[in-house]
């Protein structure tokens, strides 16, 4: 019973885990579990939210026969730090990984979703993107993409696995797909439940579409621009001014196509060259305003951002379809994500990183056949500290230690119970690649305060009035008693999750390579 010593929504999760955790299901029942995890997919780019730039049929299998979650929430909108909260349910400062930039190799040994689970006698496996700058720890099969930072390539990729390093020839969704489908025909061999982490670089910078794409491409289409693609941030916090993601000053000519990568066969150039050669030609030699110029680097970006993901939507399809071929979706829960949300124009940027809802927003889709609703959709607050307590919990598995996170699964019950819930958010990375500030903040039912704390600044948005982050009434007449709540609020959580007051230590050249990168970045 609820006593008012902890959020209501922990109660809950409690509760189910001494009804449904403390005895494990047989090894006949337990389910298995496909966790499609993506990188910067927007919300607006999947089209089961609706209004989307893009059509994902194959995304959207999921959430026809299974939940849409519509306020699914990221606690650190960055690459590796959403990794390292997807496996261990905990927040950045409670993971030890900060950063992509200067936290080190990922501590594999602490508690995490895989070691849980293959010590319940799970068969395990991550295939793709780790970015983690460690050995998958937990897994009995890992093969995850290497080369740029673990970025990995479009094209032509390197895997690492314990049998050395690949040098493989494709493109990567459909060689991530080929090896997921192939470990899961071997683990359907087994007498075991599996879990697979299948992890897709797509659609992370640089956006390079699928060859089947290329083909499709058309010069003259264009896609939507955001209203605010022009906004300027001359009247915005510090923290906003100062950031280095405007698309017309900090996009690469390889972001927009104008240069090739190096890493393509002749026939994958080929296909390159006859999407964007003539288009390159006819930018190259017109005088555009800097108005024009804006608009024509947009249309590149958002194009090819959208054809790769339909690159990677047809390869989920094919291991969609696998799993419904083989018998496999009769008893396996099937999740997808991705590690955080993208500036698709807003503001006229790219990127993540930020607090604001399209960076920390992202998809979550979950199917479960015979235990969650088709069709079905939940507006309750979630953050991505619940994925590894929800799997668990299907599984039966109780963690060793408290996780951040809680189960949803009450949430997919015929009556779910009363969902309470802030969320906490904490971006570290400054100094960093784009310069965004380090921010915390707090975000619930209606309201979102945020403190960059580096510079002792503060905003406050109306998520009712003002659901794009637009209007900051921090300090505004009328808004004072909300501000106080919502300032207590955070301490609450901060103290809840025992955030340290003082952040890690940066290595003392970590600016001077950052310096350097933009320099070389800059370049390409």
């Amino acid at each position: 019973m609820w006593n008012g010593s902890m959020p209501r929504i922990a109660c809950v999760s409690a509760a189910l885990a001494i009804a449904c955790c403390s005895v494990p299901a047989s090894a006949g029942e337990r389910p298995n579990i496909v966790f499609i995890f993506s990188d910067d997919h927007a919300v607006r780019a999947v089209s089961a939210y609706g209004d989307s730039l893009v059509k994902t049929p194959n995304i959207d299998r999921i959430a026809a026969s299974g939940v849409r979650f519509d306020r699914a929430y990221v606690g650190n909108a960055i690459c590796g730090p959403s990794r390292a909260t997807l496996l261990t349910g905990m927040h950045s400062h409670a993971n030890g990984f900060y950063s992509n930039e200067w936290s080190g190799p990922f501590d594999g040994e602490q508690q995490t979703l895989s070691n849980l689970l293959q010590g319940a006698g799970y068969q395990t496996a991550v295939i793709g993107k780790w970015h983690l700058y460690s050995d998958p720890v937990g897994f009995d099969h890992w093969e995850v993409i290497d080369n740029l930072f673990e970025q990995g390539s479009y094209y032509n990729p390197t895997f690492r696995s314990p049998a050395g390093v690949e040098e493989a020839t494709g493109y990567v969704a459909d060689l991530v797909t080929d090896k997921s489908i192939a470990w899961l025909q071997q683990a359907k061999a087994g007498d075991r439940p599996f879990f697979l982490l299948y992890n897709h670089k797509t659609p992370h910078r640089d956006w390079l579409p699928g060859p089947q794409e290329l083909r499709d491409w058309d010069e003259d289409a264009r896609m939507e621009e955001p209203d605010t693609l022009f906004r300027d941030l001359g009247d915005q916090t510090r923290a906003r001014r100062e950031a280095r993601m405007r698309i017309e000053d900090y996009m690469t000519d390889m972001d927009v196509k104008l240069s090739m990568g190096g890493s393509l066969t002749p026939e994958q150039e080929a296909l390159w060259q006859q999407a964007f050669a003539e288009g390159n030609q006819q930018y190259e030699s017109s005088d555009l305003t800097p108005e024009q110029d804006l608009r024509w680097k947009y249309q590149r970006y958002i194009k090819t951002y959208a054809a790769s993901v339909k690159s990677m939507d047809r390869q989920i399809g094919r291991l969609l379809d696998y799993l419904e071929s083989s018998g496999l979706m009769e008893n396996t829960i099937v999740l997808y994500s991705s590690d955080q949300g993208f500036f698709l124009g807003e503001n006229g940027w790219f990127d993540k990183r930020w607090m604001d809802e399209v960076s920390s927003r992202v998809p979550l889709l979950m199917a479960w056949r015979g235990h969650i609703q088709p069709g079905s959709t939940s507006d309750a607050l979630v953050q991505n500290i619940d994925f590894a307590p929800t799997l668990l919990d299907a599984a039966g598995v109780t963690p060793k230690q408290p996780m951040h996170g809680v189960s949803l699964l009450p949430l997919v019950e015929e009556n779910p119970p009363p969902w309470q819930r802030d969320l906490y958010y904490h971006f570290y990375e400054n100094p960093g690649f784009h310069g965004v500030a380090r921010h915390y903040g707090i975000r619930t039912e209606r309201y979102k305060l945020v403190y960059y704390y580096q510079n002792n600044e503060w905003e406050l948005f109306d998520l009712v009035t003002d659901p794009e982050d637009q209007v900051n009434l921090y300090g505004k007449p009328g808004y004072e008693a909300i501000t106080a709540d919502l300032k207590l609020r955070l301490q609450q959580l901060r103290t809840q999750y025992q955030v340290p007051e003082t952040d890690p230590e940066v290595p003392w050249y970590h600016g001077l390579l950052i310096r350097a990168f933009e320099r070389l970045m800059m370049w390409l």
